[in-house]
């Protein structure tokens, strides 16, 4: 028996390798840099982030991209000693109006998967598309295959007509040594997902069809020729099929392990929907990683027995029950940030610095907490640029959590902001944060301005909290709320379940800062400002690109088309179980 998935949160198109006894696995990354992460189990089902395959401006660019661009369908596969991660990034992607640039695909390579400086820059192929698979047949040749539209389209049918091409390669230079051949088409109009393997004397090809929503299916074939086929369609296609009724949904683009017992396993996304009366409502985790037995009969394969793919695998002799823990939390004592951090895009310029650990004021009780700090340099965008806003994003894992942080940052311009979001992509997104009152601003430095209740404002304005709730639809609102001291730090939580809830409460400043203390004012109450449901979110309308990640926590500092010149301190970012909820 065991749960899935077994990589919960954002994580799609798996693709998965054994070598040893150990299980290496990366997933698709889209917009967000670092691209590429890789995770390692021994068994399949506990997995730890080790690093990224693509961590460096030279190996990766992406700018201003619409929702669903960038890295897309990232292969992990390994060769002679040396790690293959094969990719493709999406400089414009524009499905409403059919718009898209079919990008070159690339490798990077590595014989050390456990250092992720030590990927390569990347190698590029001559073949377009993308979900890129590598297959090394017995004769040495290289064999790639990728999914782009067939020159020769479909008469009288709007399909996309996304189909599988394959040419052999020179893997040095990526430089294509015969002409890509189109060995896989679907009546749906999409295939795509490729992954050839050999076992015995049949090369097997399986392919994702029907597009990555509802119709979501894999589908097998076979050859006892070669890579170009003919291909043989198999007899139970699609391998199972997950509907609109079912609790796992979409499921398909599966990739396949053998573990050292000799027994195969798939895995491949999924989408798990919630139950609301007579419907399903969208996830806010997006795409998941799911686990399922493969079997072989007459030399097909067999995932889960044919059956649908459920939450809890009930087959008794399979693996263990694990769920990951919801607790987590950066102190930001380390010289460098936890792994797990993303960027929106490829960021232009170094926008944080990780300050040494020092002594800060507890929150909720009389103790000290030993922290250090991340200190953002926000940058000239706003969350809602399609530009790369200083924004660092953490995964959303579990449906109910609360996520909490800790900020200090005194503006002095009313186009500066610093706090926390909930972030799908810069169209999606909820934020509460610290910005200056616009009545009240001044466009250069002065001296101290009297508030409202006779209390000493920072230069520029009274603070005030904003909730921002952008795109969300009808029934939503920007909401200010006005702090009550000019130097106060404030926590800020996001609580997670059936809606979003956002709170905060004024602290006392920390001791030692240049600002003056305000611990004798006292801790104020816990606000909560705004609500957003996770409907919502998630099935807010998209006017470009498409929705193919899931939902994110993040910490911002932004300007608007002006650099933050103060900085932003943040004491630490923490994840916690919600009482009397499970994850």
């Amino acid at each position: 028996m065991y749960t899935n998935p077994i990589l919960p949160g954002f994580n799609p198109d798996p693709s998965i390798i054994r070598v040893g006894r150990d299980f290496f696995l990366v997933t698709s990354t889209f917009e967000y840099t670092p691209g590429a992460p890789i995770y390692h189990s021994t068994d399949l089902i506990k997995w730890t982030l080790i690093g990224h395959a693509l961590t460096r401006p030279s190996q990766l660019q992406i700018q201003t991209p619409e929702p669903g661009g960038g890295i897309w369908a990232t292969t992990l596969r390994y060769h002679d000693g040396v790690y293959y991660i094969l990719a493709a990034s999406f400089t414009r992607y524009r499905p409403q109006d059919d718009d898209r640039v079919w990008p070159r695909g690339f490798y990077v390579k590595t014989t050390d998967i456990w250092d992720e400086k030590s990927w390569s820059d990347p190698v590029y192929f001559d073949q377009v598309g993308f979900d890129q698979d590598l297959f090394w047949d017995d004769d040495g040749k290289v064999y790639l295959s990728s999914t782009y539209r067939k020159i020769n389209r479909t008469p009288g049918k709007p399909i996309k007509d996304f189909a599988i091409h394959i040419s052999t390669v020179d893997l040095a230079t990526g430089t294509a040594t015969s002409a890509p051949r189109l060995i896989r088409e679907s009546a749906s109009g999409v295939a795509e997902g490729s992954h050839i393997f050999k076992r015995g004397k049949f090369y097997y090809l399986f392919t994702a069809e029907g597009g990555t929503e509802s119709g979501h299916s894999e589908w097998v074939c076979r050859s006892e020729v070669g890579p170009f086929g003919p291909w043989e369609v198999g007899p139970a296609n699609p391998l199972w099929r997950n509907g609109v009724l079912d609790e796992v949904q979409n499921t398909g683009h599966a990739d396949l392990v053998e573990d050292v017992e000799g027994r195969w396993w798939a895995v491949f996304l999924g989408v798990r929907p919630v139950r609301r009366g007579d419907y399903w409502e969208d996830s806010v985790f997006g795409r998941e990683t799911f686990l399922a037995p493969l079997e072989w009969q007459n030399n097909w394969p067999i995932i889960n027995s044919g059956q649908k793919i459920t939450l809890q695998n009930t087959t008794p002799a399979l693996l263990y029950q694990y769920s990951p823990p919801i607790p987590w939390r950066d102190d930001f004592k380390a010289p460098t940030l936890q792994r797990g951090w993303y960027r929106k895009n490829t960021p232009q310029k170094k926008d944080y610095t990780l300050l040494p650990t020092q002594t800060h004021q507890g929150t909720d009780t009389d103790t000290n907490t030993n922290t250090g700090t991340l200190r953002l340099h926000g940058g000239p965008y706003t969350l809602s640029s399609p530009a790369s806003p200083t924004l660092f994003l953490r995964k959303q894992t579990h449906r109910f959590c609360t996520w909490e942080t800790r900020l200090s940052f005194r503006p002095e311009s009313i186009h500066a902001e610093a706090g926390t979001a909930v972030y799908l992509n810069y169209f999606m997104y909820a934020s509460i944060g610290v910005r200056l009152e616009p009545s009240s601003h001044h466009p250069s430095p002065s001296p101290s301005i009297r508030g409202e209740g006779g209390e000493t404002d920072t230069p520029g304005g009274k603070r005030v909290i904003r909730f921002t709730p952008r795109n969300l639809g009808a029934g939503y609102g920007v909401v200010e709320y006005p702090l009550r001291s000019a130097t106060s730090d404030v926590v800020f939580w996001i609580e997670c379940g059936d809606e979003y809830r956002f709170w905060f409460r004024e602290v006392a400043a920390v001791k030692g800062e240049q600002q003056e203390e305000q611990q004798e004012e006292g801790d104020g109450d816990r606000v909560c400002v705004g609500t957003v449901s996770n409907k919502s979110l998630v099935e807010a309308p998209l006017p470009v690109g498409a929705l193919f990640t899931g939902a994110m926590f993040g910490v911002y500092s932004v300007g608007d088309r002006e650099a933050v010149l103060v900085p932003a301190d943040f004491r630490y970012a923490e994840v916690k179980q919600r009482e009397g909820y499970e994850g």
